[in-house]
């Protein structure tokens, strides 16, 4: 009989409640092993014993098959020797271990898996139509943890005892249910709870009189069964919620991270209506479909995006739109439509009952505020947004928005990082053991921590001028921290160079050693963190709306050489404008023109004021007075600005309602034309001791020629685009020879632009020159914390 070993190993990834502990207790009884595993502080930790082979089988199994849901980054073996006498006997699963530090990955949610479909819709399933069916494979993770390791005591599930029924699953290691934090059935778990107008206003006045408050910790999650006895329950909420959406009704519908408004995306009197009340002018809203048959000809679903709407992350997917129509009202001015599919069983049993087959499903709050997510702020809040309420008994520790991706060059890319994705680790690498805490930009704001030699990206926080944004932005740094038992008071943190940002105040006052970021080294650093290319020679461009330059201007039509671990040199830019006005003018695309047309002269201000531009004379000047008193007037390199100043010489000439609105609507006329000859915006040196610059001044002046001699805003709009990739490209090659690079790194919100990345990825194929964009994080200033921890660690 062959010899038996002893191992000591420990897995670390996401693989804590993903089912990875019954996993291992599967595939050690299946290959005979003796032993015990449990979660810890670090992932899981297994002890084994068995012959040579049966260990190494087991070990290798670990990694190769692994869970749905597991993310396995190593398998360590921490010790090796003969085993002892005596032998265990048996495998066995043992309790967690609590530590000091903290470095296992939390899951993040996960949508309702097939098995858990499969009983909610059998009649014969003790939990037939239950609303919080979830087994280990999948449900609610970080939208309800508290704290690590993660346990049921430690979740918003600690106030619903489990029935004896639940309890035998939930202990039997042979169980789908083994372990599983928040499982529970119709007799011991939460219920859905529908609130009519009257309902909601009893609940709400209840409230103010002082009774029991709604929404906070778990033992507080009961009651609404005291404050609205009468109120449907269970699948009676379910067939109200329908009957309201089928009605033309706005309902505020709970999910995962938050409230949702829903309403029939085919009813365009309950779309504008939902518009009106959410104070949401142009936007684009998210749709929910039933399944991918529902989407039909809506929009164009190719295999990347067919298996990113599938996905774990199940994120919202802008897809192009199709042929059949959808009121305009949902994605005005806009050539994608975002869609998502149900990833809660909640979403799956209303479209069972009989909800229309495409609902609205977008963040419930007014335009600019965070989501709603704990019941009694929802139901101050959404007062006269939301005609009814579907409510869960299950808390939310935290808010989560829908993550958001596209598919650009064939590949999908993050726009906004949130359920499904967060807190994922992005990248594990030694030089993050040492703890550094990113704070991020202003707009579209995240949070990054390392921390055990991983990196934990936050969920989307939004724009932290806001102030409920901003307080989201603080409960989510304690929250990240204490989870992964950090002080952040003795760790690094980095922030923008920008000293009046919120997060850089923030970082101020936390009273920790503290590191200044330039924002556009830190787009172009994300892209590289991302790969782990810390010694990659590279060519970064930052093309964003705008970013602190060193020199103090705004920043945000940037080029950087270098790599990671020796640092960033800026090696040329955009032209430079002046932005009459500051931020006044990022939100009106005529005051921004105003400083871009002025290097061409008076006789462009003359042209514009004319057919058939027509720009707003009372606008032009006040802008033209700013310039010539240099008042409130700053240097400009940004291409977003650029991309605001052609949408006003194509017509858009009011207040933008949303961050892009200008340039979303140039994009999107100029997929209409299938290609065009470019503008021309020529790249090189200006002086001799100046960095090379693409000169704006042709490019300009040929918009106004074509504009002025009608022609259609569609060929001008691809025209544009195709200027912006010739000229990206050709600063590339006319760069390499003084500034040799491996990869072309694109990052900073312009390059959410489809068509310009495609285009910028076509032109340089064809001169054997590689491209990196971001994957894991968005290339807008969501992305800004990851390249703020890269470098900060890099420095030190």
């Amino acid at each position: 009989m062959a010899a038996l070993e002893r191992r000591l190993l420990r897995v670390t990834g996401t693989v804590q409640g993903v089912g990875f502990r019954p996993f291992v207790y599967r595939i050690a009884l299946r290959d005979g092993l003796l032993g015990w595993v449990r979660n810890d502080v670090h992932g899981v930790t297994v002890e084994a014993f068995g012959t040579a082979d049966q260990v190494e089988r087991f070990a290798h199994a670990l990694a190769a098959e692994a869970p749905p849901a597991a993310r396995v980054e190593g398998v360590a073996e921490l010790e090796r020797g003969p085993a002892p006498e005596p032998l265990p006997e048996g495998f066995v699963i043992v309790a967690s271990e609590d530590a000091r530090d903290v470095t296992t990955a939390i899951s993040a949610d996960l949508p309702v898996c097939d098995d858990c479909l499969a009983e909610l819709r059998d009649p014969a399933d003790r939990r037939h139509g239950y609303a919080f069916i979830n087994c280990t494979n999948c449900g609610p993770r970080y939208s309800i943890v508290e704290a690590l390791p993660y346990d049921r005591p430690l979740t918003t599930m600690k106030g619903f005892a489990m029935c004896p029924t639940c309890e035998a699953e939930y202990v039997d290691p042979l169980d789908r249910r083994f372990h599983a934090q928040p499982t529970a059935c119709p007799t011991c778990g939460p219920q859905l709870v529908f609130l009519d107008d009257a309902a909601a206003t009893a609940a709400r006045a209840a409230l103010d009189a002082g009774e029991r408050a709604l929404g906070g910790d778990a033992d507080e999650a009961l009651a609404w069964r005291g404050v609205v006895p009468d109120a449907p329950r269970g699948e009676a909420a379910l067939i109200a919620t329908v009957a309201a959406l089928r009605a033309g009704r706005i309902v505020a519908i709970k999910g995962l991270g938050g409230y949702h408004l829903a309403c029939d995306a085919r009813d365009e009197a309950a779309v504008a209506s939902l518009r009106a009340r959410k104070f949401r002018k142009e936007k684009a809203f998210a749709v929910m479909a039933r399944d991918l048959t529902a989407i039909g000809d809506h929009a164009l679903v190719d295999d990347v995006a067919r298996s990113l709407l599938t996905s774990t992350a199940r994120p919202i997917v802008l897809l192009p739109k199709g042929p059949a129509p959808l009121p305009a009202s949902l994605a005005p001015d806009n050539a994608a439509l975002g869609v998502m599919l149900p990833y809660t069983p909640v979403h799956h049993l209303l479209f069972d009952a009989g909800a229309p087959e495409l609902l609205v499903m977008t963040s419930a709050n007014r335009s600019s505020e965070p989501i709603a997510y704990r019941d009694a702020d929802a139901l101050a809040s959404l007062k006269g947004l939301a005609d009814a309420f579907l409510v869960g008994e299950r808390p939310i520790a935290r808010r989560v928005d829908d993550g958001v991706a596209q598919v650009v060059a064939g590949a999908s890319t993050v726009v906004r990082r949130a359920r499904g994705m967060a807190p994922a680790p992005v990248v594990r690498d030694a030089r993050f053991e040492v703890p550094i805490l990113a704070l991020g930009a202003e707009l579209k704001s995240s949070v990054a921590l390392a921390v055990g030699g991983a990196v934990y990206v936050s969920q989307h926080l939004g724009d932290l001028s806001d102030f409920a944004s901003f307080e989201a932005f603080r409960e989510t740094v304690a929250d990240l921290c204490a989870m992964y038992r950090v002080e952040p008071r003795e760790v690094l943190v980095a922030h923008d160079r920008h000293p009046a940002y919120p997060s850089s105040r923030y970082a101020a006052e936390l009273g920790a050693p503290t590191v200044a970021i330039g924002h556009h080294e830190a787009h172009v650093a994300s892209v590289l963190v991302e790969r782990g290319a810390w010694s990659t020679a590279t060519l970064g461009f930052a093309f964003d709306g705008a970013g602190l330059g060193d020199d103090d201007s705004v920043w945000g039509g940037e080029v950087f050489h270098g790599s990671l671990e020796e640092g960033f040199e800026r090696v040329a830019h955009v032209r430079p404008a002046r932005l009459p006005g500051g931020d006044g003018a990022a939100r009106t695309p005529v005051q921004a023109a105003a400083g871009w047309l002025d290097a061409l002269g008076d006789e462009a201000f003359e042209r514009v004021l004319q057919p058939p531009f027509d720009f707003p004379a009372e606008r032009l000047t006040f802008a033209r007075k700013l310039l010539a008193a240099d008042l409130r007037s700053p240097g400009t390199t940004s291409v977003g600005r650029l991309f605001d100043t052609v949408a006003a010489l194509t017509g858009f000439h009011r207040t933008m309602s949303f961050e892009g609105q200008a340039a979303i609507g140039l994009e999107t006329v100029a997929w209409t034309v299938a290609g065009a000859e470019p503008y021309p915006w020529p790249f090189g040196m200006r002086g001799v001791d100046a960095l090379p610059t693409w000169d704006h001044a042709p490019l300009l002046t040929a918009v106004l020629d074509d504009v002025a001699a009608g022609v259609p805003t569609a060929m001008v709009a691809r025209r544009f685009h195709e200027a912006l990739a010739a000229g990206i490209v050709a600063a590339a090659l006319a760069l390499r020879a003084r500034h040799p690079f491996d990869v072309l790194a694109l990052s900073g919100g312009v390059f959410q632009n489809r068509l310009l990345v495609e285009r910028v990825v076509a032109g340089a194929a064809a001169h054997d020159v590689t491209v990196w964009r971001n994957r894991e994080v968005p290339a807008n200033d969501g992305g800004v914390s990851l390249g703020q921890v890269a470098l900060a660690a890099a420095r030190r």
